[in-house]
């Protein structure tokens, strides 16, 4: 079994922690990843800016640079979205209108592609990673993982199995944080308020961290909590998941 993994812009540039959280996890539990340096943007930035023409090099790179694993991985609901859902749409579009750009090479990588708590529930079959970290602990469910992916319940159950881990219900945890990538630069007086009403309900529940699949989003509610001079910190569920009792994930502690 070849994986890859897709760490992402954001992971990449503000969150390398996460990144090797990932590759920590899988290698515990038997799986060598593999890092193709030849990686880049999904695209998903100027797609949702409305400038398609200049995602299909994207589109096109992001094919070809994983047509050789057997599964790729990506510690990020949105980005792993833009990629099974997007793509397959743009590459159809350019053949249409006469650009080449290989739609079948493109839904090959499409359908390889999966959101960490996927690959480990669906296809590793586990919930259990062995992970320890003992704190309280939220969990806002992120729009892209939640509607576009249908993660369902597969943090929660992986989260439920950490030990130490006190999981807290998080009030109206189904609604937006208010993120939505370039949405926030558009509709910045939008995208705060709905922020500052995910951080109240953060707050609320007494957590010490309140956890996501998508570090644009957690980056987003950790920003507002933190000028709300409040303690709780953002966590990424690899950085929980990484963490056992032998070896405590250092970036992640609370």
């Amino acid at each position: 079994m070849r994986v890859a993994l897709f760490i992402t812009c954001v992971n990449d540039t503000l969150h390398p922690a996460t990144g090797r959280a990932v590759v920590t996890l899988l290698e515990r539990l038997g799986v060598r990843v593999h890092f193709p340096e030849e990686q880049s943007c999904c695209g998903q930035p100027h797609f949702n800016t409305g400038y398609r023409h200049q995602t299909e090099p994207l589109v096109r790179r992001h094919a070809r640079v994983f047509a050789e694993y057997d599964y790729v991985v990506t510690p990020s609901g949105s980005c792993a979205a833009m990629v099974r859902d997007h793509h397959p749409r743009v590459a159809r579009r350019a053949r249409e209108e006469g650009r080449e750009l290989s739609t079948a090479a493109v839904q090959r990588a499409a359908d390889r592609t999966y959101e960490l708590t996927e690959f480990l529930v669906d296809v590793l079959g586990v919930t259990d990673v062995g992970a320890w970290f003992p704190h309280r602990v939220t969990y806002h469910p992120t729009c892209h993982g939640l509607r576009m992916l249908g993660l369902d319940d597969r943090p929660r159950r992986l989260l439920e199995n950490v030990r130490g881990l006190e999981l807290l219900e998080l009030e109206g945890a189904q609604e937006c944080c208010g993120f939505g990538g370039t949405f926030a630069l558009k509709n910045s007086a939008v995208s705060t308020a709905m922020g500052r009403d995910k951080a109240r309900s953060v707050e609320a529940t007494g957590a010490q961290a309140v956890c996501t699949v998508d570090n644009s989003c957690g980056m987003h509610i950790g920003g507002l909590l933190a000028r709300r001079g409040s303690t709780v910190r953002p966590v990424h569920i690899a950085e929980i998941l990484a963490s056992t009792a032998d070896a405590p994930y250092a970036e992640a502690a609370v």
